[in-house]
């Protein structure tokens, strides 16, 4: 099983998120116990990014929202970085 480290910024980010989208709480939920139970799920559909977000990787939330985030496995974490729409993580 995976930790999951929660960054003050993805704290505030989230609160944020889910105050705009109480209808999305489930899924968020959901999404972060599929996250720790099996990272590779390919329900998550776990991918690496690139460009200026290089090293780091992104899983869906929704059709239109992510949550970003960096998987150190052999420390066994994952450290949660930022969620939002597609263009809100992305934004360069």
């Amino acid at each position: 099983m995976t930790q999951l480290v929660w960054t003050n910024t993805f704290v505030r980010t989230a609160k944020r998120f889910l105050k705009r989208n109480p209808d999305l709480r489930g899924e968020f939920e959901r999404v972060l116990r599929q996250l720790e139970d099996d990272p590779s799920n390919p329900k998550l559909r776990l991918h690496p990014l690139k460009g200026k977000l290089a090293g780091k990787h992104a899983v869906s939330l929704t059709y239109s929202h992510r949550i970003v985030l960096t998987l150190l496995l052999e420390k066994g974490e994952i450290v949660l970085l930022d969620i939002g729409t597609h263009d809100q993580v992305y934004r360069p």
